[in-house]
């Protein structure tokens, strides 16, 4: 079967930035699942999936504008301390979802200053191309209940009783972050 919009994917993947530096791999871990033809991926990345079928490997550039787009000053800015609440010991590295004037969004600590917080609402891979050596491990029909939700279920299916206790949350379908329940 070859990849179209609603296959369900499994890739094994590395990408390395412009300088070759290694940012991530899949190929000594889980293998990444995706639902294609949903935004699951970057755009230049599901673009060089699509036709594949399982056993294709290949190796692609994605520029800037078709990985996570240019980096935007404007969503770096400085936020008072007190903004934060109770949270004690702020750090470089901790994410945040923030208020915005165009709705939530998520952000990342870059700086702690004595009484301001320095946040970035940029990707952190925001402003580069991106290279990607992949692995096309599994390509499958997706459930009907998978294309309704919009993304690939584990074991169980969406909603499966067993899986949401073991989690401890009576609450059935998805959560609204891209999974469902716990799982």
């Amino acid at each position: 079967m070859k990849i179209t919009k609603h296959a369900a994917v499994t890739i094994h993947y590395s990408l390395t930035d412009q300088e070759g530096r290694l940012i991530e791999s899949s190929f000594e871990a889980e293998p990444m699942v995706y639902l294609h033809g949903t935004e699951g991926l970057i755009p230049g990345l599901e673009t060089e999936l699509e036709g594949k079928v399982v056993g294709d490997k290949f190796d692609a550039n994605i520029p800037t504008e078709q990985a996570y787009g240019e980096y935007h000053d404007g969503l770096k800015q400085e936020v008072p301390l007190e903004a934060f609440g109770d949270i004690e010991d702020i750090v470089p590295g901790m994410r945040f979802i923030a208020e915005t004037e165009m709705g939530q969004r998520p952000v990342q600590v870059t700086e702690v200053k004595d009484t301001v917080v320095v946040v970035d609402g940029n990707h952190p891979l925001a402003g580069q191309a991106l290279n990607f050596s992949v692995e096309v491990m599994d390509v499958r029909e997706a459930t009907a209940e998978e294309i309704a939700h919009g993304h690939i279920h584990a074991a169980g299916g969406c909603g499966s009783e067993h899986a949401h206790e073991a989690c401890g949350t009576d609450k059935p379908g998805c959560d609204g972050n891209g999974g469902c329940g716990c799982h």
